[in-house]
């Protein structure tokens, strides 16, 4: 079983970074639980500044969490290689009770997906078939597999063993003359001729110059007609089958790869659970292969009862509590836990009773350090300063109107858990790097951004905070144009960028979108320009500009 994600928002902060890494560690150390800490975006430099700080690797990145074929399939697989018989591919199918049996190549590539009916069919003749009598006794075949079919063994000429031959199977059954009349009907190097202890028959196959003599009844030619056997290159196998049942045999010891269809369904590993649903409802196959859309090489298979109760992954969701912030397929993925600090919103549920813990404090990091002392438990000092940075990041070091007294005790805990000077471990987070001066305009807008659905209104918010405005004032122009191309990206009704001046709390917001939203955005606040307010005092997304961006769109009348 995969283990249990815990992961924050699209496009994630340094909080929902270092609350996955902090909760992730809690449910190892404390619940004693399989659990991993994702992220469904990149991680800005300011974050992996911390984790290279606290020596934690990234955490793993999952960007879908849908059910895909490769989630659903069984990964042990019985396959058959081409040359494989079709008696011992059928064998095999049948000890098993298997009903189909994906064949590969020696790379594991998927070359077919016979079933039983499949096999079946190859063996029984077509009304046009009928009445063409070359047709009916071809088997396409080597004496190898012959051999092995009928559990003989090479008595003359041993050449060419291996050799794919179109053989026509001829049994002498009859007089000698008779045999050669229905035998001479065709090129002598491709009958196989299938008789019992007749020293006449086996002459004639000799005197015809036959491609193969099969003896059955567990008897075996004269010497002579043997030696005449290697010299005129005839082989001969002797086998313990009576004739009708050796002649059965050999039409079953065509290799499985002449055979095969491209007739059938099989899905790439990335498929979406719902993509393949409708197909497979309507097919008749009773086995689906899976494979890798590079290679071809099989993955895994399922059948329909595969599908009544699908493996879905296993989340915690840290710093957020609504699907249109979470990882793609959350909506099907089984939410064991939601652990944040925001207003609740959005359409989640779930089909199960959840922990769901929602605290108004500055950080989700600060509840994650909350659980810790619950429990009387003492965080790694790689994990506290992870915790350290999440709170640090989200509160502006304990200065944005989101703080509460629990951030400071929390803060001040963690700090002597992770040996760090606060004060000093907030000047190099900021100053680790400029996302405005290190990231193009379309990257800095998606380093922490939400989309928020009010009344109707679709509106994004991204935030970035650095240490002055200079970098701002350079790239201006061109991330309005970012803000432009973000409206018709993501279908926005509105959608703005905070750049927040952390040395003076201080912020400027760029903005794009419906001009009702931005001409009320005006009566309310300075513009510095067209379109570019200034925000002295707003520092905080969460309390103080998404509120009023809400009030704002709520006096307006539904978008159209």
């Amino acid at each position: 079983m995969d283990p249990i994600y815990v992961i924050g928002h699209r496009n994630p902060d340094t909080d929902a970074i270092c609350s996955a890494i902090g909760y992730a560690a809690f449910l190892r150390d404390v619940r004693g639980m399989d659990a991993v800490a994702a992220c469904c975006g990149e991680l800005s430099v300011r974050t992996n500044w911390v984790l290279q700080q606290a020596g934690v690797p990234a955490p793993k990145l999952l960007l879908d969490v849908r059910p895909t074929a490769a989630s659903i399939c069984r990964r042990e697989v019985l396959t058959a290689a081409p040359e494989e018989t079709f008696l011992s591919v059928y064998r095999k199918m049948m000890e098993r009770s298997f009903r189909s049996i994906p064949v590969v190549d020696a790379q594991g590539r998927l070359l077919g997906l016979p079933a039983l009916q499949d096999l079946a069919q190859l063996f029984l003749p077509s009304t046009a078939d009928i009445a063409d009598d070359a047709v009916n006794r071809e088997t396409r075949t080597s004496l190898r597999n012959v051999m092995t079919a009928v559990q003989g063994e090479i008595c003359g000429a041993e050449e060419g063993l291996d050799e794919g031959l179109d053989l026509l199977l001829v049994v002498a059954a009859s007089g000698v003359e008779t045999s050669r009349s229905r035998a001479s009907r065709f090129p002598a190097r491709r009958v196989a001729m299938v008789t019992g202890d007749r020293p006449e028959i086996h002459a004639l196959a000799i005197e015809m110059g036959v491609r193969c003599l099969i003896v059955t009844g567990g008897f075996r030619p004269w010497d002579s007609i043997l030696q005449q056997a290697r010299e005129k290159g005839v082989a001969v196998i002797c086998c313990r089958f009576d004739t009708a049942s050796a002649s059965q045999l050999i039409r079953f010891s065509r290799p499985i790869g002449v055979g095969l269809s491209d007739d059938y369904l099989a899905f790439g590993a990335r498929t979406p659970l719902q993509e393949l649903m409708h197909a497979v409802q309507h097919s008749h196959q009773p086995l689906f292969a899976v494979v890798d859309e590079e290679s071809r090489r099989l993955v895994g298979v399922f059948s329909k009862s595969d599908l009544i109760d699908v493996p879905r992954q296993r989340l915690v969701l840290v710093d957020h509590n609504e699907f249109a912030q979470a990882v793609a397929g959350a909506d099907e993925a089984d939410i064991l836990e939601v652990i944040d600090h925001h207003r609740l919103s959005g359409n989640l549920r779930s089909k199960e009773p959840i922990r769901f813990l929602n605290e108004p404090v500055g950080s989700t990091s600060t509840i994650v350090g909350i659980m810790y002392r619950m429990q009387n438990a003492t965080p790694s000092k790689s994990t506290a300063i992870c915790l350290c940075a999440g709170l640090i990041s989200d509160t502006l070091h304990l200065t944005s109107p989101t703080t509460t007294n629990t951030d400071r005790e929390i803060l001040e805990w963690l700090s002597g858990i992770g040996e760090i000077d606060s004060r000093q471990f907030v000047q190099d987070f900021f100053a680790a790097g400029s996302m405005l001066r290190e990231q193009t305009p379309e990257r800095a807008l998606e380093s922490d951004r939400k989309v928020f659905e009010e009344n109707g209104w679709h509106i994004s918010i991204s935030q970035i905070e650095e240490l002055g405005l200079d970098e701002l004032w350079k790239r201006e122009t061109h991330l309005r144009e970012a803000l432009e191309a973000l409206l018709e990206k993501h279908s926005l009704h509105f959608a703005c960028l905070m750049v927040t001046d952390i040395t003076r709390h201080h912020s400027v917001l760029l903005t794009a979108g419906d001009p009702r939203i931005i001409e009320q955005i005006g009566e309310d606040h300075a513009a510095i320009r067209p379109q570019v307010f200034d925000l002295p005092g707003v520092v905080s997304r969460k309390k103080q500009l998404f509120p009023y961006m809400s009030h704002v769109v709520t006096k307006l009348a539904a978008p159209v």
